[in-house]
């Protein structure tokens, strides 16, 4: 790598192996946009009061919503790439739903007619008219949430979200479903089951899921203020919600620092046109 000049004061370099040439903020998510004295008070207005809504961050900081928009997701893309942490020792797990959501299409949609602000779901129940998230959390403070599948998740779409990230010392603690079972089975984890009815909410003074019906509630009440997500983009939103959590105890000001570490410790190149 050497010195390649410099281009509107910042300075350039050029990789000697495939002769390209970057600067400081290549891949990250404040390459290629305007205003870059925005960004601390943007990632800031990230984690106050666990984030604000676009229209607010818009008149904020004098930009347009969709502008708003795109700086989000290139940041939230950032963390998401960078992928979940593994899992050890006691873990709980469910899973939980929320309702397919395709808020913000151009187009028709194709396999349902469009419901009116969100709406409800027409079916009673689970059903494919719902997204399945997988969340698992073990006690050294771990957290893991993603979208497995529409309708009732099976034992075969917890293997394929989660099954690589479970270590060989974990102990599965789940309720009574089948589909954790034979995940466990499959996978020769140590399964904890805890049946209420016959073991109360405490099983051998340790195992319980107390923890991950608390995170079940706090994330939904938290998705309520963008006033219903898009699918499409869930799994962003999963990510940003962990990052609050897993940092909840710090200031503000740490966490917007936190945010703009983790998301530039893994070069990504996201384009506008990628959404």
């Amino acid at each position: 790598m050497k010195r390649n000049g410099t281009y509107r004061e910042r300075q350039r370099y050029l990789c000697k192996d495939c002769g390209k040439s970057f600067n400081d903020i290549s891949g990250t998510p404040l390459s290629g946009t305007h205003s870059p004295e925005k960004w601390m008070q943007y990632f800031l207005l990230m984690v106050e009061n666990k984030g604000k809504s676009l229209p607010k961050i818009a008149i904020e900081l004098d930009m347009h919503v969709s502008t708003a928009f795109y700086w989000r997701h290139k940041i939230l893309n950032a963390l998401r790439s960078a992928g979940h942490t593994t899992l050890s020792g006691i873990v709980e797990s469910d899973e939980t739903y929320i309702l397919e959501s395709e808020k913000g299409k151009k187009v028709g949609i194709a396999h349902r007619k469009p419901r009116k602000r969100g709406g409800k779901a027409q079916k009673r129940g689970i059903s494919d008219e719902q997204v399945s998230i997988v969340v698992a959390l073990d006690r050294n403070g771990a957290i893991f949430s993603k979208i497995a599948g529409r309708g009732r998740v099976t034992a075969s779409q917890i293997n394929d979200v989660m099954g690589n990230l479970l270590r060989e010392d974990a102990v599965l603690c789940t309720d009574s479903a089948t589909n954790y079972k034979s995940f466990a089975k499959l996978n020769n984890i140590n399964h904890e089951v805890i049946n209420i009815r016959k073991d109360g909410y405490v099983k051998k003074g340790i195992y319980h899921i107390q923890h991950f019906n608390r995170y079940h509630g706090e994330l939904k009440y938290w998705l309520k203020r963008f006033d219903g997500v898009s699918t499409r983009y869930l799994d962003n939103y999963l990510f940003w919600f962990r990052f609050l959590e897993l940092n909840k105890n710090k200031d503000d000001k740490l966490i917007s620092n936190a945010i703009l570490l983790a998301s530039c410790r893994k070069p990504t190149f996201t384009r506008v046109n990628s959404f």
